[in-house]
């Protein structure tokens, strides 16, 4: 049913969600729509879960594995609901909605409602929370759509194409929060079953010049689009649902595709270390980034920072404003990604292993000492 067993910790797809998560970042620092271009992101990310859930579908019961990441992903969101909420609140929330949309910063089965008061800091952070909504639909289907899958492979991936297709590239941001969702879940989905096609080994029987081929066409026919009918941000993809979808399967397939060791990553720890924080506080870097960066616009008016310095300095003290207050927010609110994984919480973000001879010993002393809870 399944491909050969993966080590516990993959290198290249721990390298490809630390690349996401900076581009992800960056995209939303400085708004250049070509950033998507270059690595999409998203598409990235939803397609290393899609992997991920496969495997774990495949050696746990689906309540199991359903419940373990829903438990792994909304502690850190309810922190940041319980801190953004009271703020929006004491800042004077006009026309906020009723009380059970508020439900939505406990299960977000949506994007959860936010203010424009703060300085559009509330607004801005709940912005990126469509991520969690699609995410977690996805988590919810993946063991009936893991099913169909391995019935009908082509047609399950081909299925959400052709719903977007008949959708006309619409503009799922012009809906409401639910529409909006769905329209997420449809452009995704197709990259999450790649994922599945990943971990079941579909994608290494296919030769490379076949997977290189329905690569380039799937990007080639996302970017066309895209030129053809640019965006008020120039070459956009996230306004046409359709374009985005192929675009981000042509970049999937062919990293799955790929597929390196990186074992050279183990000879440079601190690249290693770096990539290992990057991903153990993937979550709070994901919710808290938008609004540090919003936040750090608003420390840079008031430090006039705009007017004393000009061209790249400007960029460069907005850098370094936004990425300290960044790592100060993971090393204070990241400890619940620890909490949330059942390990015990830490303020480095990277772990830190014990050497051979060291864990020998304790071994040793392990079994040459007193058990706990042996019988009397």
């Amino acid at each position: 049913m399944t491909s050969a067993k993966a080590p516990a910790r993959d290198r290249y797809f721990d390298t490809l969600r630390a690349l996401a998560i900076v581009r992800v970042v960056a995209y939303h620092a400085f708004h250049y729509a070509v950033l998507a271009l270059l690595f999409p992101s998203m598409g990235v990310m939803f397609a290393l879960a899609g992997s991920l859930m496969a495997k774990s579908l495949d050696r746990a019961a689906a309540p199991t594995v359903i419940r373990g990441r829903v438990r792994r992903l909304l502690p850190a969101l309810w922190v940041m609901g319980g801190i953004l909420v009271p703020l929006m609140l004491l800042a004077g929330w006009g026309h906020r909605p009723a009380w059970p949309d508020f439900l939505l910063w406990v299960l977000p089965l949506a994007t959860p409602p936010a203010s424009h008061g703060l300085g559009d800091v509330g607004a801005e952070g709940a912005g990126v929370l469509w991520y969690l909504a699609t995410y977690l639909w996805l988590v919810l289907l993946s063991p009936l759509l893991l099913r169909l899958y391995r019935r009908q492979r082509l047609l399950t991936v081909a299925l959400p194409l052709i719903v977007l297709a008949a959708l006309h590239n619409r503009h799922i941001a012009d809906g409401n929060s639910a529409v909006q969702t769905a329209g997420y879940v449809l452009t995704f989905l197709p990259c999450w079953l790649l994922g599945f096609a990943h971990r079941d080994g579909d994608l290494r029987k296919l030769r490379p010049v076949v997977v290189a081929g329905v690569a380039t066409g799937c990007a080639a026919l996302g970017l066309g689009w895209v030129v053809e009918h640019p965006g008020p941000s120039g070459l956009d993809m996230v306004p046409f649902p359709l374009a985005h979808a192929l675009y981000s399967m042509g970049f999937v397939l062919a990293l799955l595709r790929l597929n390196p060791s990186l074992a050279w990553l183990g000879r440079m720890p601190l690249l290693q270390k770096v990539v290992s924080a990057l991903n153990n506080r993937a979550v709070t870097i994901y919710l808290w980034h938008n609004v540090v960066i919003t936040v750090a616009i608003i420390v840079g008016d008031r430090l006039d920072l705009w007017n004393v310095h000009q061209g790249a300095l400007i960029y460069l003290g907005f850098t370094c404003i936004a990425v300290s207050m960044l790592v100060v927010t993971v090393l204070g609110l990241g400890w619940v990604e620890d909490l949330a994984a059942r390990r015990p919480p830490r303020l480095r973000p990277w772990q830190v292993r014990t050497p051979k001879h060291a864990a020998a010993r304790l071994a040793d002393a392990v079994e040459s000492g007193p058990r706990i809870g042996a019988a009397a």
